[in-house]
């Protein structure tokens, strides 16, 4: 089984940090492959961002996509996930909505701790998305921006237990979502200092992957997810275009 995962920002030091946590969630017989978009933001942290990162996580699934078993979107904003299902049959599993199902099925009452304050609208879209609006019942922002997730790590796992703490306390949350690519590999020290399930969302995407390549099941290609209506699309390269080649 070939997992590609793919970090939605362009900064190498969290491709490798996510790499590190998909490498040690994986089954023995399952092979990683973490990549970055060859073009994009650096960091994923509101609208105009997230839109201009998806063109380049579409292109690293459709370069790869016969070599591929099913695709993660390392990025808790599940960005282009809709999109990315109609351009493959394999499937494409969002860390934002894996990691959600995991934390419905270890808590009754649960939340997710993340980063800069402006993300709280995209979070909770993303969560309404996913259609857990009614089992969340925390979100905590750290004011901590993406790249410091990676660049200053003890600064980050500090505030994530603060904010951690408001949850548990005022939320009642039983178990919190990581909400940030970034923040892989601090699940386990936040459990020793909080008490209660963190649940590093790349590790649950890869194992939702391997989940649902294992029940040799692929996205419907029935309505929504069918291929894209053919049409031209300008200034996109051949690969990109469905049914009708660009033009000149």
């Amino acid at each position: 089984m070939r997992i590609k995962v793919i970090n939605g920002n362009t900064f190498e030091p969290m491709t490798r940090g996510i790499d590190e946590s998909a490498q040690a969630a994986r089954f023995p017989q399952t092979e990683i492959i973490t990549t970055q978009p060859k073009a994009g933001p650096e960091s994923i942290e509101g609208y105009y961002d997230e839109y201009l990162a998806i063109p380049g996580i579409l292109e690293e699934i459709l370069l790869s996509d016969d070599a591929i078993d099913a695709f993660v979107i390392a990025c808790w904003g599940d960005p282009g996930v809709e999109a990315a299902r109609e351009i493959t049959a394999k499937p494409v599993i969002g860390i934002a909505e894996a990691s959600m199902y995991v934390a419905n099925m270890v808590a009754a009452r649960w939340g997710v701790v993340t980063t800069m304050h402006r993300a709280l609208d995209m979070i909770e879209k993303t969560i309404h998305r996913a259609g857990f609006s009614h089992r969340c019942v925390s979100i905590r922002t750290t004011g901590i921006s993406v790249l410091e997730t990676e660049t200053a790590r003890q600064q980050t796992i500090d505030a994530l237990e603060a904010a951690g703490r408001l949850a548990i306390t005022e939320d009642k949350a039983e178990a919190l979502c990581l909400g940030c690519a970034g923040m892989s590999g601090l699940d386990k020290e936040l459990e020793q200092r909080l008490g209660i399930p963190m649940i590093d969302a790349v590790s649950a995407a890869v194992k939702m992957a391997e989940a649902i390549v294992g029940l040799q099941k692929q996205n419907s290609k029935i309505l929504t997810y069918r291929q894209p209506e053919p049409k031209r699309i300008k200034g996109y390269p051949d690969y990109m275009q469905f049914g009708q080649a660009e033009e000149d």
